[in-house]
């Protein structure tokens, strides 16, 4: 069976689209197939919408989040949830048409696990598509593995992936550097990325660099070795400074304006200490981002809450020693 997982927010105008193409594209499939949609707590109709479908089919499940999570936790709830032993990820808003999920099927049918989607083209802003460009290629030289360029979420992997996938403890979820993580036999595939059938984009700028910044700190330690080469640059040229500075003393030499026995330079001493202010800042504020992900990790709260669930069973226990966390 194909499980499709749908993260959503606030897509009540599109929701009904989103399945009835679906199930117009689903024969071709040649399995049977289940969606699984994922209500990120969404304040309009969206969860409303999934109840009226999942009533004349059960093939539509869905779950209601009880708060707005966030879109790698919805997609992380969705995993948790998929019964299939195919299993794809796609978003709400018709950008990865269903209609382009077969070639990925064949994909997985001619032995690959991971089947990933390459954008090609995208239907946004200039703004948006160059910071898309500039951030997959920053993460691809800052990450510690290898998570290839202009790939989303958009993908079909095989059961075992899922599973390993869900294993992962962490509450910081980055999916797609996850699914890079787990490793097994991966492999690209190019289209094109559609413009929005309907409603607003969710990703806002802040939300994306939310997102650029799990990816960094997640899967790379280089901006903590960049600080420390910083602190050695930065001491080096201090030292090389007092020693030059010396010999000025010491032969009354006078460098652009300079000579160590007049006291002049105060403004020029006012900016460098600015300067080098700023730069503590910076490294604070870095040390701080991995700081605040490690006090995350530690207070051991689930990633999502289940409020609902539509024609899928209950699962034993209460909601957060499974479905509401991280960990199967």
């Amino acid at each position: 069976m194909i499980s499709i997982v749908i993260p959503a927010f606030n897509e009540e105008a599109g929701i009904a689209e989103l399945y009835r193409r679906i199930v117009n594209a689903a024969p071709a499939w040649g399995e049977d197939f289940e969606i699984v949609i994922v209500d990120d707590g969404s304040r309009d109709r969206t969860l409303e919408i999934c109840e009226r479908l999942g009533a004349g089919d059960s093939r539509l499940k869905a779950v209601g989040l009880s708060r707005n999570f966030g879109h790698q936790a919805a997609v992380s709830a969705g995993l948790m949830h998929a019964r299939g032993s195919i299993v794809a990820v796609m978003d709400a808003d018709l950008q990865d048409p269903p209609e382009e999920l077969l070639p990925f099927l064949q994909k997985i049918r001619d032995g690959w696990d991971v089947v990933y989607a390459i954008r090609t083209k995208r239907k946004e802003s200039p703004l948006k598509r160059i910071c898309y460009r500039l951030y997959y290629r920053l993460l691809k030289r800052l990450a510690t593995l290898d998570i290839p360029l202009d790939a989303g979420d958009f993908c079909v992997m095989r059961r075992e992936v899922v599973d390993a996938i869900n294993r992962l403890p962490e509450r910081s979820r980055f999916v797609r550097g996850l699914r890079s993580w787990v490793g097994f036999r991966q492999t690209g595939l190019a289209y094109e990325r559609q413009a929005r059938f309907a409603g607003e984009p969710k990703y806002t700028y802040r939300k994306l660099l939310k997102l650029a910044m799990d990816g960094i700190i997640n899967f790379s330690y280089r901006p903590l070795q960049f600080i420390m080469s910083i602190g050695l640059a930065l001491a080096f040229c201090s030292v090389a400074g007092a020693a030059f500075v010396v010999v000025q003393y010491v032969t009354n030499w006078t460098v652009f304006g300079f000579n160590p026995h007049q006291a002049r330079g105060w403004t020029s001493l006012i900016f460098v200490l600015l300067f080098f202010s700023a730069v503590q800042l910076v490294c604070l504020g870095i040390l701080g981002e991995y700081m605040g992900r490690l006090f995350e990790e530690v207070k051991q709260r689930p990633v999502w809450l289940v409020k609902k669930r539509i024609n899928l069973p209950e699962e034993p226990g209460p909601p957060e020693t499974r479905s509401s966390s991280a960990t199967p």
